[in-house]
């Protein structure tokens, strides 16, 4: 048997190279724009057709490149970034491996044309399959245009899992935004199929993080300055009232770069702490330029994974520096040591404790039962107090009258043998719990989760065809969102209108609410639509759930009856009702239990041991 090892064909490498690198559109459209800036470029216009799957183009004006330099560019491992092993760790650059251009020209069309600025002619290269086509010389003004068209074109696998056009321009719109938040003396633009989408002036960092996340955050924005002789940080956090229900506005920046940590966001969290609930996300844009020495940034081909040489020293210093910005703005919490006026006028406080008082106060039943051991919890057995019928509520929500079989809500047999006693009042404990007695004991049903789930069902049969009724706002609403959240509305309309909410565009990032499901109440219309994207942005993130199906939880959760809301007992016992007419009372979508069932033997063993 011969050799049957061999170096693999130039247009082969490349396109393993590229599975890496350009995993989507998106992915092309973070290295054209690193390499614009990289060129100096302080004008940087993005042009993408049908989500970049048609055509991504980057038109820059920066230093432009020589006939030599514009082919050697599309060769593998072809950069002007770094000469030698000891440059890998002086990188202050977007780029350095040289594999953006060898990848995009393995899966696309690509053209180029270029232009220095002292050179009388530009270079125009047109490159298909990591075959260059043509090449010749042509008139432009300085700086470089590149575009690639029909990406994927030769690998119609690839082409086909790419995901429809709104959640590949959405990708698109998330490296914009990292890039230009990085950058915010460079102007940006990005126009889709011909319309204008972003038209970022230079300016201010403070300015950038406005134009990118909505003016709302224009008087909520915290100024981070830190600067130490290992590393300096600034940026800016939101007070604790901007914090979300899900990611989306945390951004961190290394030398420029953005990357992803969740070592420093739990650094974020923790200054934070006691300030914003555990399950919230506050917004920050915080850059950390430290020595290139000190960070290792070729750990994943995105570049977006770093290793830092010391991380605990990093992580100790952001958690100060957003500590020390939010304490600097009055946003931490202090203790108040004034006096409570209502406090001081209490007769305890205002009059003399006499010997008479002294007396009074340890003869009385609250005061031995306080001091003496072993009766913390010593029921006095006091003819006056209602306590002393607890045997006898207990004993009747024990032995229903079996006779009548209108006495008992009945669920499912398959999935809950036991009978729920109507003629017992149901209670609600601690504004979030419902507890119903049973044949077998009793049950503890959390509100929001058994409502959740009997939103969840009527939801699941509005979107497979029987659409929900809707309110009519009397005054229409006008949302305005960040273009990220204007993307995903966008895409969510056709499905929202089959669960009652009749929302329209409206111009740029602006929408429109005619109309609402009848549980919202008037008003409360804006904050419900960015409350269902916050929770579809959350499930979006966790599960690989169809469109519909993280739609529906969303909307269930948003609109479930919350802990803290006190229900009737005409709105409990229709709950209870609801709950066991579904197809599976037990659980929410996401698998957590509605409610949990004590049979009366578990409960014996509790107290007796048997």
């Amino acid at each position: 048997m011969g050799d049957i090892i061999q170096l693999l064909p130039d247009s082969i490498a490349n396109q393993i190279a590229a599975g890496e690198v350009i995993q989507r559109p998106a992915s092309a459209v973070k290295e054209l724009l690193e390499n614009a800036v990289d060129a100096g470029a302080d004008q940087i216009q993005l042009i993408v057709n049908d989500s970049g799957k048609s055509l991504i183009q980057v038109i820059d004006n920066g230093r432009g490149m020589t006939e030599t330099d514009a082919r050697m560019a599309f060769e593998r491992h072809a950069t002007s970034k770094i000469n030698t092993i000891e440059d890998l760790f002086r990188i202050r650059t977007m780029g350095f491996r040289g594999e953006a251009l060898a990848s995009i020209a393995a899966v696309a069309q690509v053209t180029l044309r270029t232009r220095r600025p002292e050179d009388e002619t530009g270079t125009h290269i047109e490159i298909e399959d990591s075959v260059v086509k043509k090449q010749e010389p042509i008139g432009i003004g300085p700086g470089t245009s590149i575009a690639m068209k029909n990406v994927f074109f030769n690998i119609p696998a690839r082409r086909n899992f790419l995901k429809s056009n709104t959640a590949e321009l959405r990708h698109i719109v998330d490296e914009f935004i990292r890039i230009a938040m990085a950058f915010p003396h460079i102007f940006f633009s990005l126009i889709s199929n011909g319309q204008q989408l972003f038209h970022l002036e230079k300016g201010s960092l403070k300015q950038r993080v406005i134009q990118l996340l909505g003016n709302q955050y224009n008087a909520k924005l915290v100024n981070v300055q830190e600067q130490t002789d290992y590393l300096n940080i600034t940026g800016f956090v939101g007070k604790p009232e901007t914090t979300k229900k899900t990611r989306g506005d945390q951004f961190f920046f290394v030398n420029n770069r953005f990357i992803r940590s969740a070592y420093l966001h739990h650094a974020v969290m923790n200054a934070y702490q006691d300030m914003i609930a555990s399950d919230s996300f506050p917004l920050y844009v915080l850059f950390i330029d430290l020595d290139p020495a000190q960070i290792d940034i070729n750990v994943h081909p995105t570049k977006q994974e770093i290793k830092f040489e010391d991380e605990k020293i990093v992580y100790a210093f952001v958690q100060a520096a957003v500590k020390h910005a939010l304490a600097q703005f009055s946003i931490t919490p202090t203790l108040d040591f004034d006096l409570d006026a209502s406090i001081q006028q209490l007769d305890a406080v205002n009059k003399p404790f006499t010997d008479q008082t002294r007396e009074a106060a340890v003869s009385s039943n609250l005061y031995r039962t306080f001091t003496q051991k072993n009766q913390a919890h010593f029921i006095e057995p006091d003819q006056k107090t209602e306590l002393r019928h607890w045997r006898e509520f207990y004993e009747a929500g024990t032995q229903p009258d079996r006779k009548s079989q209108q006495d008992f809500i009945h669920s499912p047999a398959s999935i809950h043998p036991f009978q729920l006693i109507e003629e017992v009042p149901v209670t609600q404990e601690l504004q979030t719990y419902i507890i119903g007695t049973t044949n077998r004991g009793f049950i503890l049903v959390h509100q929001q989760l058994a409502h959740e789930r009997i939103l969840y069902e009527q939801y699941i049969a509005a979107v497979n065809g029987q659409p929900m009724a809707s309110q009519q706002s009397l005054f229409p609403v006008t949302v305005q969102l960040s273009s990220a959240d204007s993307f995903l509305l966008q895409d969510l309309l056709p499905e929202l209108q089959l669960l009652g909410y009749q929302v329209e565009a409206f111009g740029k990032d602006s929408f429109i609410v005619q109309g609402v499901p009848a549980d919202i109440l008037q008003g409360n219309e804006k904050a419900a639509i960015e409350e269902l994207l916050d929770q579809y942005k959350h499930f979006n993130a966790e599960a690989k759930l169809s469109k519909r199906e993280m739609l529906t939880r969303s909307v269930a959760k948003q609109q479930s009856i919350k802990p803290g809301m006190v229900l009737e007992q005409k709105e409990m016992k229709a709950l209870l009702q609801q709950l066991f007419n579904c197809s599976q009372p037990n659980v929410t979508a996401d698998g957590r239990p509605t409610f949990i069932e004590f049979k009366k033997d578990y409960l014996d063993k509790l107290f007796f041991g048997r």
